[in-house]
């Protein structure tokens, strides 16, 4: 055959673009992402976000790894900025005011905009528990989670090959009236935190700060929150009060938070599919909404890739096993031995297959064994994994760390070749 004719995977292809997204924060080339970020960055900076202590490191990292998330999903860009400075005036949730909100906005307003400044300052002046868990998450149950994403798919495939015949109609279904009841196509009315006085938040920035959040949460969340609330059932309830045995940074163990943030992304899912319901509808309605200048229609909601686009649900008892089986394949191979650990690795990644660390770890066993086409199957699977979170899970290691080790696995395995000695390990490094 031609070699002009040989043609690469799908999948092959999907990876080189997303390799190609996440390059410029690899190489630390941010001017490529945006002219304004390094000078956004040396703001940040000069204010001391880097000296701040942040759950898992510096309140710095933190805000440029959820940044990088952001725009890695895709986000519009006073979405990805609002992310850069999300915290910055302090917010519900953390004391971390490092532009004081009564006389900074102008500062960051200045920085990065009306519109992205607006959504940083409601991101810290709303009670975020209240609105994203209390008012959202807990009003629903896990089943109705998961059939209501179905119907929801259902529904609006149907509303769109109608409208492509020119019929406009859209059905009132249960999903629907669930996702209204919960939060109206109006929006929500809030209390600021500090002074108790009405915010009026839209549909699409509640659900730009519920997409925030669960960048924020895979970003931080690591075993360390699951000692201090007690968070053993991985339900992520924040009901426990464990502070004094709570020690900084723990054992380091990923953390038991999927659970909850495979429900925000449903949630997340059924808001961007009635907003685009909602949109076929006024599309065709003669009466002028009321109130459309605070819907905030020109905040486009992105669905990010994990999780299957949004639209599974690990449940807690999985997501535990899968966590604790894991954790046995990665620090127990002097006992279990590299077949037991490639089983226990295996299982884990029925139980969960979300993640990408425990196809990179079970790629180099693989690798170990010579069973090279494997080895090669589960790294790349475990590099779209972690470049699509854009976060690790498996936080002991940096992302960028786990990105150029997912690489060199996947060099190696192509060239069908390991070290099969200790100081060839430690001479690995260079990627292509």
């Amino acid at each position: 055959m031609p070699s002009s004719t040989i043609q690469s995977p799908p999948h092959h292809h999907h990876l080189q673009t997303l390799l190609s997204s996440a390059r410029p924060f690899l190489r630390g080339e941010l001017e490529t992402v945006d002219d304004k970020l390094p000078a956004l960055i040396a703001v940040l900076k000069s204010v001391g976000a880097g000296e701040c202590w942040h759950k898992h490191g510096s309140f710095l990292d933190h805000l440029i790894d959820i940044y990088r998330i952001l725009k890695i999903w895709k986000s519009p860009d006073a979405v990805c900025l609002c992310g850069l400075f999300h915290s910055a005036y302090s917010n519900s949730y953390v004391n971390l005011a490092i532009f004081d909100p009564s006389t900074g906005r102008d500062v960051v307003r200045r920085h990065v905009g009306d519109a992205a400044e607006r959504l940083i300052h409601l991101f810290c002046v709303v009670p975020r528990q209240q609105l994203i868990h209390d008012n959202l998450l807990y009003r629903y149950s896990e089943s109705e989670l998961v059939q209501h994403v179905i119907d929801s798919e259902n529904s609006l495939e149907k509303a769109l090959i109608n409208a492509e015949k020119g019929v406009f109609v859209v059905e009132d279904e249960e999903w629907r009236r669930k996702i209204q009841s919960v939060l109206p196509a109006d929006g929500v009315v809030m209390k600021h935190i500090k002074t108790g006085e009405d915010v009026h938040l839209s549909r699409r920035v509640v659900a730009t700060f519920l997409l925030m959040t669960i960048a924020d949460f895979s970003d931080q969340l690591f075993s360390f929150q699951d000692v201090l609330f007690d968070n053993s059932d991985g339900m992520l309830k924040f009901a426990g009060n464990d502070w004094p045995t709570g020690l900084w940074p723990g054992d380091g163990k990923p953390g038991l938070w999927m659970n909850s943030i495979s429900r925000m992304g449903a949630i997340y899912t059924l808001i961007v599919r009635e907003e685009q319901l909602y949109s076929i509808e006024q599309s065709q309605s003669q009466s002028t909404n009321s109130n459309g200048n605070n819907r905030d229609e020109e905040i486009e909601l992105v669905i990010p890739p994990i999780l299957e686009s949004c639209t599974k649900i690990l449940s807690a008892k999985d997501q535990i096993e899968a966590r604790d089986l894991y954790w046995e394949g990665v620090c127990e191979v002097s006992k279990r031995g590299l077949d037991g650990c490639a089983e226990v690795l295996e299982r884990s990644i029925v139980k969960n297959p979300f993640v990408g660390e425990p196809h990179v770890v079970l790629s180099q066993i693989y690798m170990s064994q010579g069973r090279f086409d494997e080895a090669e199957k589960e790294a790349e699977e475990g590099l779209r994994l972690l470049i699509e979170w854009g976060s690790p899970w498996d936080k002991r290691m940096s992302w960028e760390g786990w990105i150029a080790w997912c690489r060199v696995l996947v060099m190696k395995a192509k060239e069908k070749s390991w070290p099969q000695t200790s100081w060839g390990i430690l001479n690995l490094g260079l990627v292509r």
